[in-house]
């Protein structure tokens, strides 16, 4: 169960993108590049990070993350068994680094041609549950930032989204 595992650790962790490395974050914590990720672990994290974006992960956003990932060719070879060890490794790089760090991890192996289906299925996951907090909202301006999507592609991609998940 994800919300199990993660517990509040995403809470306390609200403004992901906003924050300054302190001191200690230096030392004890590594750099996004040294927390290796394949392509499609970058793409699964950042889809994880959507779906605690609101401070909580029902196992039914962790459902709906696994439909839209095994619909992608990136993940055809993965087993469901495969597909469930990678979540749980990325659920502990996310309660380890916080989710600034994932994203920025997962940032830096994404290939270009994958930043902007990135940004659309963590709007799909985001806007899935008809309700989208301040957090998410937060979360997904930061992510077109960091990913590098032109605001007016990432309006479009908000816009397309908003109305898949209407009714």
């Amino acid at each position: 169960m994800l919300h199990n595992r993660l517990g509040l650790i995403i809470q306390s962790q609200v403004l992901f993108f906003k924050g300054v490395m302190g001191l200690f974050d230096k030392v004890f914590d590594p750099s996004p590049e040294s927390l290796s990720l394949s392509p499609a672990e970058a793409l699964a994290a950042i889809c994880l990070v959507a779906i605690a974006a609101d401070g909580y992960l029902s196992d039914q956003e962790g459902r709906e993350m696994d439909m839209l990932l095994s619909r992608m060719r990136l993940f055809k070879s993965y087993s469901t068994e495969m597909v469930n060890r990678m979540k749980d490794g990325l659920l502990q790089q996310l309660q380890q680094h916080g989710p600034s760090r994932l994203v920025e991890a997962a940032n830096t192996v994404l290939p270009t041609e994958l930043k902007p289906t990135a940004f659309a299925l963590a709007t799909d996951l985001v806007l899935a549950d008809g309700n989208v907090t301040p957090q998410e909202q937060a979360f997904l301006d930061d992510l077109h930032r960091i990913l590098e999507i032109p605001s007016e592609r990432a309006l479009t991609i908000v816009e397309v989204m908003t109305v898949k998940n209407r009714g």
